[in-house]
């Protein structure tokens, strides 16, 4: 069923692309980055491309697809010795979409699994703020943060002061390569305020694989006018654990202006928290009660390059370490070919 849905996505895509009548540009954007990271005294690199792209097919329906290439560069003996390089690709998403009204879309396909909201919101290269994820990553998204089947998405009430969104999905097992899945079902729900630009919702997940399992999870996001601060903080709960993270960002686009020297710094912080309660396999989270606090600065150069810098110290029963994070990061956006814009 997988692969039918997903040549049936690739057909539409090349009629897409051959329709006369289309007046809407496919695009390729992303980014491409270059990180160095020391955890515990061992030091690695993971250069990553992440090759995005959209073709919108008439008003009604639109193909998008977003792929990671990963090389981790790391010295045979942690600190010493010569280098090697392992290669990893994935496929994050390959998706169908069709706007059925102006509060529903549906999506076909191999999509982000809608589970709180640094999945889809905050995880690419280019928009993170601090390079690692947070430790409660695994709850609701499991290690690929993937999911293949169907999804409806959309807003359920839209007032001037206040609007309802919605999310729900289910997934079908998948051991395809680089389509894995595991079968699963569940939604989020979360309540935006356009006057203070504030946003709380839920997320909840049944897993219908082997063991039948529960996540559930809060999330929270507020980007006040007046101050250029940024406020996203989730918690989860599994069988497995549950915690919490919590991030702050401060852009000093105040002082003369966001191109200004000063103005294009940004100061980040995160805390967070993850309690483990009974042993999980291959859940992504980590395996004992750990805490994490870091610290960094983002610095936005010109022609959308980005400097990241970090610091964390993380406390657990299996180690306190230190983690340096170093990356330079660059959006990319172009057209696939010429074509008249709407």
């Amino acid at each position: 069923m997988l692969r039918k849905l997903l040549i049936a996505s690739l057909l539409a895509l090349v009629g897409g692309v051959l329709t006369p009548a289309q007046t809407s540009v496919p695009i390729i954007s992303g980014g491409l980055s270059f990180v160095s990271t020391t955890n515990a005294g061992v030091t690695f690199f993971p250069p990553i491309l992440s090759p995005l792209v959209t073709v919108p097919i008439g008003d009604k329906w639109l193909i998008e697809s977003r792929g990671t290439l990963d090389e981790f560069v790391f010295r045979e003996n942690g600190t010493s010795g010569p280098y090697h390089a392992l290669t990893f690709t994935s496929v994050d998403y390959l998706q169908l979409d069709y706007v059925a009204s102006s509060r529903m879309t549906i999506s076909v396909g191999r999509y982000l699994t809608p589970f709180g909201i640094y999945n889809e919101r905050l995880g690419p290269e280019w928009i993170k703020n601090i390079e690692d994820p947070p430790l409660i990553y695994g709850i609701g998204t499991r290690a690929s943060g993937s999911s293949d089947g169907a999804m409806v998405r959309g807003v359920a009430v839209a007032r001037s002061r206040w609007e309802l969104n919605y999310t729900a999905y289910f997934s079908a097992l998948s051991t395809a390569n680089k389509f894995e899945a595991g079968r699963a079902a569940g939604g989020r729900a979360g309540i935006f305020l356009p006057g203070t630009r504030l946003e709380f919702g839920a997320s909840y997940q049944r897993y219908l694989q082997d063991t039948h399992l529960n996540a559930a999870g809060l999330h929270f996001a507020w980007q006040p006018f007046r101050v250029p601060v940024d406020i996203k903080a989730e918690y989860a709960h599994s069988p497995s654990g549950h915690g919490y993270w919590l991030e702050t960002a401060y852009r000093f686009s105040k002082y003369h202006g966001p191109t200004s020297a000063i103005g294009r710094l940004q100061a980040v912080g995160r805390v967070q928290d993850f309690e483990r309660t009974s042993p999980g396999v291959n859940d992504a989270l980590p395996g004992v009660d750990t805490q994490r606090m870091d610290i960094g600065l983002n610095y936005y150069l010109p022609r959308n390059v980005r400097l990241n810098a970090s610091y964390g110290r993380q406390f657990s029963s299996a180690g306190n370490s230190n983690i340096w994070n170093f990356a330079i990061s660059y959006r990319f956006l172009f057209p696939i070919f010429p074509g008249r814009a709407k």
